[in-house]
């Protein structure tokens, strides 16, 4: 299996800022409109990721050339970042064509780089007319702005996963279907792991910065609760699923490309978004651990473990094809105690977020040792 090299976790350190920014901007526009924009900005910067962790799955991050275009990348990926507040006001233009050059510039390289690899050339080819086609989408919608920003921008997205599922189909020139992709499932799987390492990194960084604001004992507390919750989220993700997956995915054979599609591209998204929405349930009750809990609140502190869970269990279902009954139970939990967290506070909303997701975390431990004693199978 092809590890993942230092140059290619160099370049995911940009990332740590742009959860960041993301958790920033939902709790600066705490309603469903807000939501839906920091939605659509994760998705777009999530197509950075991804398509650059597939390009890295057939370059060499270890040549000076391709090390050179994860450089250009991270300084475009920063500005990207950077722009993120500002992305529906006066910096979307700068957002939109910072995104266009990643996009486009990328793959631009890679079919430069792979010239004398015919497979790889024809998947390039093909990819490069949609994502010129949806940068023109961001673009107009930047330069419009208002409510035309975000429907085209949501178009763009929807095309993009449109062009992905259908193997990037091009007049002349046919598709590329999944099935002809030579991917190394297991490297793809430790990207994304990365991924899920940097944003619960991002969340505990975020709290324990808000902490070190004013230290108190209310303000322990409510770290403490904070914490636990991140580290109950790391343990269902990490515990054993984590490398067992990446084993289904490497030896999936003529499946490995449907497979890391759906699994990477569309699902750990779901599972990046949980942990931001989190973070910013997190930040919420250390500002003001004894505050009653407006929807809003209640929805980011239990919604956020909820939607991570949610992700997770289509993530298993995925790979094992059986349901995981403790994530999914979680999951019908979490969100029947939001009316509940709204009336008694966010410290109950706190405590009851934490003590679901370290339940499901104990459950898939427990699971595990005892499987470890027989025959290996999923945990569900």
């Amino acid at each position: 299996m092809e590890r993942t090299t230092s140059m290619e976790l160099f370049f995911d350190l940009v990332f740590i800022f742009t959860t960041t920014q993301l958790a920033h901007y939902l709790i600066a526009h705490p309603d469903w409109r807000g939501a839906a924009r920091t939605a659509l900005v994760l998705a777009l910067v999530w197509f950075v990721w991804i398509y650059t962790a597939w390009g890295t799955n057939w370059l060499r991050p270890d040549q000076g050339p391709v090390r050179a275009l994860l450089i250009a990348l991270m300084l475009g990926s920063l500005l990207l970042s950077a722009a993120i507040p500002e992305a529906f006001d006066g910096a979307g233009l700068v957002f939109a064509l910072v995104y266009v050059a990643l996009q486009v510039g990328r793959t631009g390289f890679a079919l430069w780089a792979v010239q004398g690899q015919p497979w790889l050339v024809d998947g390039f080819q093909k990819t490069l007319p949609w994502f010129a086609g949806t940068s023109v989408l961001v673009v107009l919608g930047a330069v419009i702005g208002g409510v035309f920003q975000e429907v085209l921008w949501a178009a763009a997205i929807v095309v993009e996963v449109i062009g992905l599922s259908a193997g990037f189909p091009v007049p002349g020139l046919g598709r590329s279907p999944a099935e002809r992709w030579m991917v190394e499932g297991g490297h793809l799987a430790e990207r994304c792991q990365a991924f899920i390492l940097i944003a619960l990194g991002e969340s505990i960084l975020v709290t324990g910065s808000t902490l070190a604001q004013h230290l108190d004992l209310p303000m322990v507390g409510a770290f403490v609760l904070a914490f636990a919750g991140s580290v109950a989220l790391w343990w269902v993700y990490f515990a054993r699923s984590a490398p067992a997956a990446a084993e289904v995915v490497a030896g999936a054979g003529e499946r490995t490309g449907a497979l890391g599609r759906l699994a990477f591209n569309y699902l750990h998204p779901v599972m990046v978004a949980g942990i931001i929405v989190t973070s910013a349930g997190d930040e919420q009750l250390l500002r003001e651990p004894g505050a009653s809990a407006t929807v809003a609140g209640a929805l980011f502190t239990l919604g956020g473990p909820a939607l991570f869970l949610a992700g997770h269990a289509a993530y298993k279902a995925v790979l094992w094809r059986t349901p995981p009954t403790s994530r999914i139970a979680a999951v019908v939990v979490l969100l029947a105690l939001i009316p509940v967290a709204v009336a008694s506070g966010v410290s109950v909303a706190a405590c009851a977020a934490a003590a679901v997701a370290v339940t499901v975390a104990v459950i898939l431990s427990d699971r595990s040792r005892a499987q470890s004693r027989g025959p290996r199978s999923p945990l569900r």
